[in-house]
């Protein structure tokens, strides 16, 4: 059953599946929940994908849920991508199967991910190439943006801080500056016909985001990750104004829940005619789904 975008009052375009239904967690991938729920002040405990569809029901808010493919950059075996895509399959009603595939994996990663697209209906990708260890621009993850090209479907890059890392020692041995927006540009530029999602409000880099997303007419943001109540003042006079069809509501639940996210965003400054389009129009718009 498709979603029907006219009884739901939200899209989160940004879920994490961190946890598998079947598979323990793994102890590598453990440590950066240990230190990111610290940093984020939420539960340690990871909700499994059932319980995440049954949170968003509740709440009347359709959602996009992906894992984090990371294998390469720190060794944290991954939440398979099929597993994702099938649970996704059977909530079509409230959710939307995004895939992410490590682009280290290159050929192969482009093999999966036409097969996820063609064979599981998956709606988009995610890559976090701070976790992934890499420039977003390199080469070696361009058969895989082909593919999603190809298909015309959206992409989520992270930009911005990491929680993820945040308070390890070393943090972790991530390297934020593969989370500077600006890096985008030249994969947003290489593949004019992907819908580019810049994910969080990109701090420290908040003005190369609006930048980008002024420029190109295949750039977005979400705004997940931060509480409304801290984002820096650009972001809700661009919202307002040049970048009121670019703005997405994303929570980065189970961080951040959902409606704690749309508690705050109401009493930021975000006009009334602005508010709709951020939470649900401009997400069902980008997706195809109105």
């Amino acid at each position: 059953m498709p979603i029907d975008i006219d009884k739901i009052r939200a899209i989160d375009v940004h879920v994490h599946a961190e946890v598998s239904c079947h598979d323990p967690e793994d102890a590598v991938m453990g440590k950066f929940f240990d230190a990111a729920s610290a940093y984020f002040k939420a539960p340690r405990e990871r909700p499994k994908m059932p319980e995440i569809a049954d949170l968003y029901r509740e709440t009347n808010i359709a959602f996009c849920l992906f894992t984090v493919d990371c294998e390469s950059g720190i060794g944290a075996k991954r939440v398979s991508n099929y597993e994702v895509a099938e649970f996704a399959a059977e909530n079509s009603d409230i959710c939307m199967g995004f895939a992410s595939i490590d682009p280290h994996k290159g050929k192969l990663g482009a093999r999966e991910a036409r097969d996820l697209i063609e064979n599981y209906g998956v709606k988009g990708f995610k890559f976090h190439h701070i976790m992934q260890n890499c420039d977003p621009a390199d080469r070696m993850g361009y058969p895989i943006y082909e593919v999603i090209a190809e298909y015309g479907l959206p992409a989520i890059f992270h930009t911005g801080h990491s929680g993820m890392g945040t308070g390890m020692r070393g943090g972790g041995g991530v390297k934020l500056k593969y989370g500077q927006p600006m890096l985008v540009d030249d994969v947003a530029v290489d593949f004019p016909d992907m819908k580019i999602i810049l994910a969080h409000p990109s701090w420290p880099w908040v003005d190369e985001s609006l930048s980008m997303a002024l420029h190109k007419d295949n750039v977005f943001i979400d705004l997940s990750g931060w509480s409304p109540r801290y984002f820096q003042p650009q972001i809700i006079q661009y919202a307002n104004t040049q970048l009121r069809h670019k703005m997405l509501f994303g929570s980065d639940f189970p961080l951040i829940h959902p409606d704690k996210w749309i508690k705050a965003a109401q009493d930021v400054g975000f006009k009334d005619d602005v508010l709709p389009l951020i939470m649900k129009d401009n997400a069902a718009k980008l997706f195809g789904l109105a």
